[in-house]
């Protein structure tokens, strides 16, 4: 059990090694290619928000309550709400819904 343990523990650090290790090495001029800085420009904000839409719908016992709160969220911040105004509806969202349905 701790050999394959151990294993485990090598093969994720080689393999984020690898993923930070080679950008250095390999890329040792400033990207000039518009599309591949964009596209790295944004990967962070994706890849948060893949892993948080789907958490907001299903952390609450009505996946409807999470939706409307996530879709209520979108747009209070879109018209420029702050962040605690933005975070008490959507939790005053789930409340309600979830009381009622």
């Amino acid at each position: 059990m701790w050999h394959n343990m151990y294993t485990y523990i090598f093969v994720m650090a080689v393999s984020i090694y690898v993923i930070r290790a080679l950008p250095l090495t390999l890329i040792r001029r400033p990207i000039r290619s518009r599309f591949i800085r964009s596209f790295l420009y944004y990967v962070p904000y994706v890849t948060l928000a893949v892993m948080t839409f789907p958490a907001i719908v299903q952390a609450t016992q009505v996946p409807a309550a999470g939706a409307a709160a996530l879709i209520l969220g979108v747009v209070l911040a879109w018209l420029g709400a702050g962040l605690f105004p933005v975070a008490v509806s959507c939790c005053a969202v789930v409340l309600i819904l979830e009381w009622f349905l």
